[in-house]
């Protein structure tokens, strides 16, 4: 059977970024977790809560959902309740992944922007809290869409596949949901990250130029700053997160809205480019569970220490048992 394209390309793509996936965001959930990274709690717990979402959408989305689409098809998985409980999963893990980043760059911002609420809310405690309530909140907010689903086929009394109810498609309260759902995730976000940005950056251009005048004239001269210094480190991490999310993000909400405004809600075939545009939209999208792990390696240097470390502690214990035979 020759597929599209576009078919093609996913077959390939999704166990690739599956292959990739689990590996990278394992590393660096064990790697965070031992703390030895020269980051803060609060930023640790931040970053290993974002890990653990990233791999649980690589899990559900990318390998349940399109790898078990596209290779196990008639399996278990499209027994309606299990493909209905999958579908809920694959939303909440997607709203508590995109949520994650935004607690994140809300905390970078409160430490840099607001001196005065920065020691009571920077805490390791804190953190752990807010993450726990963005997990609750996302999971309780994917959970209408378990009962949009009703069975395709009914098969020896087993309910088979997950077809839309048509009340989805008629109901203004279900209109309602979609509706809500869309702008919560991303379209909310998105705009959150860009101002929390812009405002921190704002912050910093400020800031720095104060201290570098209050400097010289204390010392006649400009030296270094290590406050700064410390500060400039957490400005790399924050932005090189929270632009990659921007960036493979950015194709999936131009898509949401455009098809909103020009009331789009199907493709023809499989080369309609608004086909087209939203697997590749997917595709981007899936693709930021990702690239956490190659940031903190290109921008934390104890981070990538730990990471030779790990690499060469196998092959230290396979050196050593050979030497000792």
């Amino acid at each position: 059977m020759e597929y599209p394209v576009m078919i093609q390309i996913q077959r390939i793509y999704y166990p690739v970024l599956a292959a990739v996936g689990v590996p990278v965001n394992l590393v660096a959930i064990v790697i965070l977790s031992r703390g030895k990274c020269g980051l803060s709690k609060c930023i640790s717990v931040y970053l290993v809560g974002m890990a653990v979402a990233d791999l649980l959408v690589v899990i559900i989305r990318v390998i349940l959902v399109w790898i078990g689409g596209m290779y196990f098809k008639g399996s278990f998985l499209f027994i309606t309740p299990v493909c209905s409980s999958i579908i809920f999963l694959s939303g909440a893990a997607t709203d508590v992944s995109v949520w994650f980043t935004i607690a994140f760059t809300f905390d970078r911002f409160v430490a840099i922007c607001c001196e005065k609420l920065k020691t009571k809310y920077c805490t390791e405690r804190t953190a752990a809290v807010v993450l726990g309530t963005v997990s609750v909140l996302g999971c309780l907010e994917s959970v209408p869409w378990y009962f949009t689903f009703e069975p395709l086929y009914i098969i020896d009394n087993v309910p088979w596949f997950c077809n839309t109810k048509s009340s989805f498609r008629t109901s203004p309260a279900w209109a309602a949901f979609d509706m809500f759902h869309l702008i919560l995730t991303p379209c909310v976000p998105f705009c959150l990250i860009l101002l929390f940005n812009v405002l921190t950056v704002w912050r910093i251009l400020m800031s720095s130029r104060v201290r570098r005048g209050l400097r010289v004239r204390s010392n006649g001269e400009n030296q270094s700053d290590p406050e700064m210094e410390n500060r400039k480190k957490s400005i790399i991490l924050l932005f090189s997160i929270s632009g990659s999310f921007i960036l493979l993000w950015l194709t999936q909400v131009v898509f949401y809205i455009y098809v909103r405004i020009a009331d789009i809600r199907y493709f023809y075939s499989y080369t309609d480019p608004v086909y087209l545009t939203e697997q590749t939209a997917k595709m981007l999208q899936l693709l930021s569970s990702c690239t956490n792990t190659c940031i903190y390696v290109l921008t934390q240097t104890k981070f990538r220490e730990e990471l030779k470390n790990a690499v060469k502690y196998p092959l230290n214990l396979i050196t050593l048992s050979q030497f000792m035979r």
